[in-house]
């Protein structure tokens, strides 16, 4: 009995470390699911202009720019959660640029058609790199926008190039949080090679901060986003939706949302002089 019990042990461990081995390897093809394929820019989003700009390590990341509809109240720069591309943004950034925003949308290495592959470090140098070409660009006071996985990107790109405001939608504490709720089996937080530590970053960020989540996300635990809120230092709001998922309509890129991130950056920035 002892010896079967052994060998039951053994096998099993081998399991778990074949499976803790495998989620080592492949664990980049289980957190980013970039879309290589982005429609022209007329049909996609009408009256933006095609962009492109320089990282610090030397690649060229391509983008959308689109102009507020009427006076120009800020620039919001719009940080892609961790799939598809920015064409998924489009009418988000339609409905910004109805409210007084103009509106960088981009896609990360490896996204959209752009040379190399997402990782932590890439995405924000990433994210540095479309803040700087938004503030080089305009004027107006820039905010950030970021969407699940990309409101940590904003976070952390916020250390680097202070926004006016930050407007994070379904943020989470930490990757290795989020791998807890859907993999709990696995030792996550020892596996990961990707960490963004939003929670522990938005303590130093020192803008206005609003955080959007629902009750219901099946993908990041509303209490995740609620600890970052908690963790946010500033000036801030939560917003609350009963009953949507992580990826519904009314949660990605709805008017009402769209209306509170305008409210709130009309707080946070003043009118337009």
């Amino acid at each position: 009995m002892a010896r079967r019990a052994l060998t039951v042990a053994a096998v099993l461990l081998g399991l778990f470390g074949a499976v803790a081995g495998a989620g080592w390897l492949f664990q980049r093809s289980l957190i980013y699911f970039p879309d290589p394929r982005v429609p022209p820019v007329d049909e996609a989003l009408p009256g933006a202009a095609e962009v492109t700009f320089a990282t610090d390590d030397g690649r060229t990341l391509a983008g959308w720019w689109l102009p507020a509809t009427d006076e120009e109240l800020a620039t919001a720069v719009v940080f892609n959660g961790n799939a598809g591309n920015r064409a998924g943004r489009a009418l988000l950034a339609r409905r910004l640029a109805e409210r007084g925003m103009s509106v960088l949308l981009f896609d990360y290495r490896g996204y959209g058609g752009n040379p190399g592959r997402p990782s932590e470090a890439g995405l924000v140098r990433d994210g540095t790199a479309a803040a700087a070409f938004a503030m080089s660009r305009s004027d107006a006071p820039v905010v950030y926008v970021g969407e699940s996985l990309g409101s940590a990107v904003a976070v952390a790109v916020a250390l680097q190039r202070p926004p006016a405001a930050l407007v994070l939608r379904s943020p989470f504490t930490s990757l290795a949080d989020v791998g807890r709720e859907h993999y709990p089996f696995l030792p996550v937080g020892w596996l990961l090679k990707d960490r963004y530590p939003a929670e522990e970053q938005i303590s130093r960020v020192a803008a206005p901060v609003l955080v959007v989540a629902s009750t219901a996300d099946e993908v990041v635990p509303y209490r995740l986003s609620e600890n970052v809120f908690a963790a946010a230092a500033g000036d801030k709001r939560l917003v609350t939706y009963e009953g949507l998922g992580h990826n519904d309509a009314e949660l990605s890129y709805g008017a009402a949302l769209a209306e509170e991130i305008a409210l709130f950056v009309d707080g946070a920035v003043g009118p337009p002089p």
